[in-house]
């Protein structure tokens, strides 16, 4: 008999998740219930859980009580991109029962993005567009104050984790000496060395904040770390605005002192009379890294690859698993930053 599967994926669209061939795929490895485009109504996913397997979901909401009402359940996913309030984790953990995000489905169109901030900022595609337009391009000019190359540039990445090691690998043709902080790695490799903030500030042009948002990283990228950045660093921030000093970031970028390009903010969506609308040598991205057709339907292949690994008895897991000592600052996180203005 073939496992229960409940998918709950609203708000994402089912096809947003699955190609047609990897959904057909897990239908035939398990009994999918659900998978529509709206949400399923919560007595339904508690009728299911006695017989259910799997308990895929955008926020899976389990307390300890529905917990002890499926015994069968082997993993919770969430589909999202972050663990949040709702489900009990110390019950998961204490049953035996995997907790798994779809983070790692977003690394390719994320680290994609970084790309095109690195190269658009750099070699000056951003500002010259909007000096043609104003008619003050600077034809056959090198902007030693402002542009770079990323052949055999200094990269620096805050956090090295699937974003992260995904725009490494994309940059290495342009052969980048590479630093990275992260508190938990610390053993550097022939491509890359681990250090402090302090030695990656001051060695770096390129800064990639790409931390995942956690108790610990709010404000990483302090207003005191930001006033020794190199003059014309480019700081890249993709993950969340909570990483970094983002009125110190701006304020260093008015100055011209540095250039900043970031597709988070620390409200959002930014209010059409936001000064930092007109703010001068900031590249602005609405959010909208992951946002490409077909991008998230890694995040499917993934729940796909994960599913039959644990029916199989497999130990690799492509989804990130929970880590029951940190998930709760990173629950947290998500709840200050949800708690903030329109955010």
């Amino acid at each position: 008999m073939k496992p229960m599967l409940i998918l709950d994926q609203h708000f994402r669209k089912l096809e947003e998740l699955f190609r047609p061939e990897t959904f057909d795929a897990l239908c035939d490895m398990c009994d999918v219930r659900g998978g529509q485009n709206w949400p399923m109504p919560r007595e339904r996913v508690k009728d299911l859980l006695p017989e259910a397997g799997f308990y895929v979901a955008a926020k899976p909401e389990l307390t300890a009580a529905e917990l002890g009402n499926a015994p069968n359940l082997r993993a919770t996913i969430e589909v999202s991109g972050a663990f949040r309030e709702g489900l009990d984790y110390s019950a998961c953990f204490a049953r035996g029962i995997e907790v798994l995000s779809c983070s790692p489905g977003f690394r390719n169109s994320v680290a994609e993005m970084t790309m095109a901030m690195i190269l658009g900022a750099g070699r000056g595609l951003v500002f010259e567009h909007e000096a043609f337009r104003r008619g003050a391009e600077r034809w056959l000019d090198d902007r030693e104050d402002r542009d770079f190359t990323l052949f055999n540039q200094s990269v620096g990445f805050i956090g090295y984790g699937q974003i992260s090691r995904e725009t490494h690998r994309l940059m290495a043709p342009f052969s980048p000496k590479v630093r990275a902080y992260d508190p938990y790695i610390s053993e550097s490799t022939e491509d890359v060395r681990f250090c402090d903030l302090e030695e990656l500030i001051a060695h770096s042009r390129i800064i990639v904040v790409a931390a995942v948002p956690s108790e610990d990283t709010r404000g990483l990228l302090s207003a005191e770390l930001i006033s020794r950045l190199q003059p014309g660093a480019l700081v890249v921030l993709i993950s969340r605005a909570w990483c970094a000093d983002f009125p110190a970031l701006v304020s260093a970028a008015e100055a011209g002192r540095i250039v900043v390009a970031t597709d988070v903010f620390p409200e959002e969506p930014l209010l059409q009379t936001d000064p930092l609308r007109q703010s001068r040598n900031v590249i602005l991205s609405p959010h909208r890294a992951a946002a490409v057709p077909g991008s998230r339907q890694l995040i499917g292949e993934f729940v796909l690859h994960d599913v039959a690994a644990i029916l199989e008895g497999r130990p690799e897991r492509k989804l990130k698993p929970a880590d029951p000592g940190t998930v709760q600052g990173l629950v947290s996180a998500q709840n200050s930053m949800q708690a903030m203005p329109n955010t």
